[in-house]
């Protein structure tokens, strides 16, 4: 009697793979610098000379029974606000038949439905 045998091959050799650390640039940044709070400039030199402008003082209107300042808009700004509101308002009536064609079928079905529920109950 012949005793089996299991012929095993031998085992492949496989090499190991090496991940390198992995590495980061740290952030950098060009330090602030705050000048003193006694900044002065430097003797021997003339500060250099800006033009001002004299703004026009904002429109305002005088009430003169609280003797208060109200202050008006700017052109700017009742040109903006006619603007949405003419157009507001011209949406609203382009728009509305479209609404009263939608609201009126609307009405009819949900009436029609509820006869038809009230004419139920009353059988």
């Amino acid at each position: 009697m012949d005793i089996p045998t299991i012929d095993i091959p031998p085992v492949p050799r496989y090499e190991t793979i090496s991940i390198p650390l992995p590495t980061a640039e740290v952030p950098s940044y060009v330090p602030l610098v705050v000048p003193p709070s006694d900044l002065r400039e430097p003797e021997g030199t003339q500060p250099e000379t800006t033009e001002t402008v004299e703004s026009t003082p904002p429109p305002s209107l005088n009430i003169p029974f609280i003797n208060a300042e109200v202050p008006l808009p700017t052109a700017d700004t009742v040109v903006v606000a006619g603007y949405a509101a003419v157009s507001a308002v011209a949406v609203t009536t382009f728009a509305q038949p479209f609404f009263d064609t939608i609201k009126k079928k609307l009405q009819k079905l949900l009436q029609g439905k509820i006869d038809k529920w009230k004419k139920r109950k009353k059988d």
